[in-house]
Order: structure tokens, then C-alpha cells, then sequence
């Protein structure tokens, strides 16, 4: 069976190559990550720098995940799922997950990452997340940060617009907000940011995008994507049977997976610019910081003081909580406080948002006007 690869690309010059005797794999890490940053097929016998070898293959992950229990094998949750990794004596670090029927070795020396499973959604969802990991790890490596934040561009220059705050301040409204009229939608959850001169530079973290039920709704977008899955189009596989199901039904209500988790239809990059029509940049350069705040009742409004950039506002291998670093596929963490620095002194401005979404947009596009 021969094998199909592709490489992919950050604007900054990172790459990864994914490859695969299933063109199903190495097609879905072209579409996972190609809308943000660049993916495009490769000679599989021509690959040289990092690889993730992915395939569909019983044996062999009942074999990995065999050597994986016979150590003494510690357990993450990773990726919403339990993960047992140990390394071995010859220096490579093997993993599994067996309720996803996943296995998975990393051989440092030659960069090669292998993963196999019984299913090929799996075993590809696997390798675009592993083959992203590897690429995140070379651009912190090279300088860069993640900034836990959404982020627009403004189409005529690039100038990015970041929008800062705590888990449902309102980041991922803004940004959903101001690329309904006339901005480019950069990342809606994280950004890699870097100082380069008297610039700070931005590229996209690629990822599936969720947008709540509410929001969904509130944007007028509900309908059109319910109209896609009546129709035989299907949304991105870690999506909740739950939401799926009520999405077909009509049914706006959120879904709650525990008290303060929703569950929220995953959007594949792509579909946000096919089904919601949003245009998507591929990188930019920060210009001014929002700092939003969701109020459900409050008339929305610019605030007279907002609050600045705060050490929880950086993602680090300390802090990561959905894709701990059991490969060490990440440098050491890095300061952050230059790179704060710089950030704070870029024109900022907090507002408040509300569940209205015309009177929040305006009150978006006022802020913007005036930090841009």
C-alpha cells in the first residue's frame, strides 16, 4: 500500500510532515490546520525534518499498548481522555489510550512520531493534534508565546486587534462579533505571539472552534448549521453526540456536560469560513487589546478602566490543561514579562458586552474605532 504525506507549514517557516497509508489521515491534517497556516502534499521518500507516521493498524496498537502497561506507566487526562505514557530505556517515551484505541511512540532522536489505532477518525484527529504539538514546540522554541486570546485583523494593513480577559469574559464573542463586520477572523481561543523589532507578530493557533448554543443562535447562524447536518455534512468528531442530536431536533437549549462546562457545537476551521461566511487571516501584527466582560442584563458600554496584561493570560507547558507535554515535545517555559511589557503599552480599552448582540456590536465597533 503506498504512502501519502503532507507537509505543513506556519507563515514563520515550521513544518511538520504528516504521512499515511490511509489518504484519509494526511487529508484531514491538510484541512485541520491548511486553513491557517499552509498544507500541502509532499514526497513521502523526500521527508527530512519531523514526521507523524499515522495508520490504521489492530495489531500493532494492541502490540504498543501492550509494551506501554508491561512498565510502570503513569496516567494523564489528555485531550478529554485517559492517557497511560512511560519511557523506555532506549529514550523514546510510548503512550496509549485504550478507551480510544490509540497507541502512540516518540522517537526523539530522529523526530518521528508514530501513531496507531482501529479507527481512522481517531487515528487521524490524533495526528493532526500531535502534528500541531510538534510545531508548537519549535516556534516556542524559537521565541514565540501563546497568548489565551481571540484575535482579529483589519483587512487593509493587518493590524490585530486582541481580546484579553478570564475564561467567559467574552474573548470568543468579540471575536465572532467583529468578523461579522468587516474584520478577519485570526483565532477565537489562542494566538502564538512573538517581538520581532518594534512589532509584535501574531499567527494563528489552529484548532476546531465552539461556539455555544446561545451565541450560535444569538448570531443567527443556528439555522444554517442545522441545514448542513440535515443535508449529510458532518461537524468535527470530538463534538457531543448530545449536541449533534439537538442541533437536528431544533433544539436551541445549551447542554451542560457538568456544572459550568457546555457543551458546544465544533466547528472545523474551515466550516467557519464555507458554513458562517467568515473571512480567516493567516497571520498580523498586534495594534490594541479589548478587554471584555459579559453582564447577560447591562446596556453595553466602554469602561472607563480595564484591566491589564496578567501572567494568566500566557498559555505555558505549567498550564496547559487539555494537551499535557507527555512526548517533551516543549522547550523549557520562557519569560514572559518583555513580551507583557510590549503588550501593555499597545492602546487598550475594556467594555462590557451583553447577550444583545446588535447593541454589543456597536459598542465593539466604537471600541475598535478608538484603539485602532
Amino acid at each position: 500500500m503506498s504512502t501519502t504525506a503532507t507537509c505543513i507549514e506556519t507563515p514563520d517557516g515550521q513544518s511538520v510532515t504528516v504521512l499515511s497509508a490511509t489518504p484519509a489521515v494526511t487529508a484531514w491534517a491538510a484541512r485541520y490546520m491548511g486553513t491557517w497556516w499552509n498544507a500541502h502534499p509532499t514526497d513521502p521518500s523526500a521527508v527530512t525534518g519531523p514526521m507523524v507516521v499515522a495508520d490504521i493498524d489492530q495489531a500493532e496498537t494492541d502490540a504498543l499498548t501492550g509494551r506501554v502497561l508491561a512498565g510502570d506507566a503513569e496516567e494523564v487526562t489528555y485531550a478529554n481522555s485517559r492517557m497511560v505514557h512511560r519511557t523506555t530505556s532506549a529514550g523514546s517515551t510510548i503512550a496509549a489510550q485504550p478507551g480510544d484505541f490509540l497507541a502512540y511512540e516518540w522517537l526523539p532522536a530522529s523526530r518521528r512520531l508514530r501513531i496507531v489505532g482501529k479507527d481512522a477518525t481517531a487515528v487521524a484527529t490524533g495526528a493532526a493534534r500531535l502534528a500541531r504539538e510538534i510545531v508548537r514546540g519549535r516556534l516556542l522554541a524559537d521565541g514565540w508565546h501563546i497568548l489565551h486570546a481571540s484575535a482579529v485583523t483589519r483587512p487593509t494593513d493587518g493590524a490585530t486587534l486582541l481580546a484579553l480577559g478570564n475564561k467567559g469574559a467574552g474573548k470568543t464573542t468579540s471575536g465572532f462579533l467583529l468578523a461579522r463586520c468587516g474584520f478577519h477572523l485570526l483565532a477565537n481561543d489562542r494566538v502564538f505571539v512573538r517581538a520581532e523589532g518594534d512589532r509584535v507578530r501574531v499567527l494563528p493557533w489552529p484548532s476546531a472552534a465552539a461556539i455555544g448554543f446561545g451565541l450560535l443562535d444569538a448570531l443567527g447562524w443556528f439555522e444554517t448549521v442545522r441545514e448542513r447536518l440535515l443535508s449529510g455534512e458532518a461537524m468535527h468528531p470530538t463534538q457531543s453526540r448530545r449536541v449533534t442530536d439537538a442541533l437536528l431536533a431544533g433544539n436551541r437549549t445549551p447542554l451542560w456536560k457538568s456544572p459550568g462546562r457546555e457543551l458546544k457545537p465544533q466547528f472545523f476551521p474551515d466550516q467557519l469560513r464555507d458554513w458562517l461566511s467568515l473571512t480567516l487571516a493567516t497571520e498580523g501584527t498586534a495594534a490594541a487589546v479589548l478587554f471584555p466582560t459579559i453582564a447577560p442584563d447591562a446596556d453595553p458600554a466602554l469602561a472607563t478602566t480595564s484591566r491589564g496584561i496578567e501572567p494568566g493570560d500566557f498559555f505555558t507547558g505549567a498550564t496547559e490543561d487539555r494537551y499535557p507535554d507527555v512526548f517533551g515535545l516543549l522547550p523549557p517555559p520562557r519569560d514572559t514579562r518583555d513580551l507583557a511589557d510590549r503588550l501593555a503599552q499597545l492602546p487598550h480599552q475594556g467594555l462590557t458586552l451583553s447577550h444583545d448582540t446588535s447593541a454589543s456590536t456597536v459598542a465593539l465597533e466604537k471600541a475598535a474605532s478608538q484603539v485602532l
